[in-house]
């Protein structure tokens, strides 16, 4: 339900969705008793729709998000166990329909999930993503996943895929079930989450919420930096894009948390004393032998 919840309120939350409906609505009413307030709906749509599309104002909301987590120190020991990279990259619907691949604007958390794994070639790439359409479904995530990652030079034996999971925390939880099968958690092993840097924090949050500890390697950067601050778009379309986005992230920080899907409202990274705890046993029912450990216990 949750599930549904969040996709039909989006739709309509989105800012771009609420500056159409303004210049719509407002289109409307001029031609009514209420030109007024028609004229006055109108204008603001215009105003926030060249803030939107223009400003800096998409740079400045995802940015935040983007600095959130640096990059784990992947030459540090123990070498990974695996890598856990996150779906959303592809476009199934065309993808299937034209029978190729079809990445769309998070493209390279498939091609760096392929750059890490023969950098380590006896780590895992644990794949999750199932099916997230509403309106038009199609094929699993897993499946084009698959097809992109070996075609790369991946080899089959090297990929774990969850094929169910539709949003984020559900990542979390049916992976780490997956894996718990599977033998691949327990005390010892390393797990680093491949997705956009400006998903990291919910994911992190979602993570940890379902006591899967693992360590962050963001990657789909949509700005340079502190520099993107005071650049303006010169496409309306692409800034618009940029402020859904950024949005929908924070939008979807503050829904998790309330639902408790997120260990916080702003997942940040934690000390070290704290990311070399592995709490993944606690989830098989096994309880922490030193009960002054500073490690957080599993839900």
């Amino acid at each position: 339900m949750f599930f549904y919840l969040a996709k039909a309120l989006w739709f309509v939350l989105q800012p771009s969705t609420l500056i159409a409906l303004l210049i719509g609505y407002g289109s409307i009413l001029i031609w009514t008793g209420w030109a007024r307030w028609g004229r006055r709906f109108v204008n603001v749509g215009a105003v926030l729709l060249l803030l939107a599309g223009l400003s800096p104002l998409g740079n400045a909301l995802i940015l935040p998000l983007e600095d959130r987590f640096p990059r784990t120190d992947l030459d540090t020991p123990p070498p990974p166990t695996g890598f856990i990279l996150l779906g959303g990259a592809e476009d199934r619907l065309v993808g299937t329909a034209r029978k190729a691949p079809t990445l769309n604007e998070a493209g390279e958390r498939i091609i760096e999930a392929a750059i890490l794994a023969k950098r380590f070639p006896t780590a895992k790439i644990a794949f999750s993503g199932g099916d997230a359409g509403v309106l038009y479904k199609s094929s699993s995530e897993a499946e084009g996943a698959v097809e992109l990652l070996t075609a790369l030079g991946v080899p089959r034996e090297q990929l774990i895929l969850e094929a169910a999971a539709r949003d984020t925390y559900e990542n979390a939880v049916f992976l780490k079930e997956e894996l718990a099968k599977m033998g691949l958690l327990g005390p010892g092993t390393r797990w680093v989450v491949i997705t956009s840097a400006y998903h990291m924090p919910r994911a992190m949050g979602a993570f940890r919420t379902a006591g899967f500890n693992v360590e962050a390697w963001p990657v789909d950067y949509r700005t340079r930096g502190q520099a993107d601050l005071t650049r303006p778009f010169d496409k309306v379309s692409e800034g618009l894009r940029r402020v859904d986005v950024a949005s929908r992230e924070w939008v979807g920080l503050v829904a998790y948390w309330m639902r408790g899907r997120s260990d916080a409202l702003f997942p940040g990274p934690r000390p070290s004393y704290l990311t070399s705890c592995d709490q993944s046993a606690a989830g098989q029912g096994e309880q922490q032998s030193q009960p002054a450990s500073p490690c957080p216990p599993s839900p």
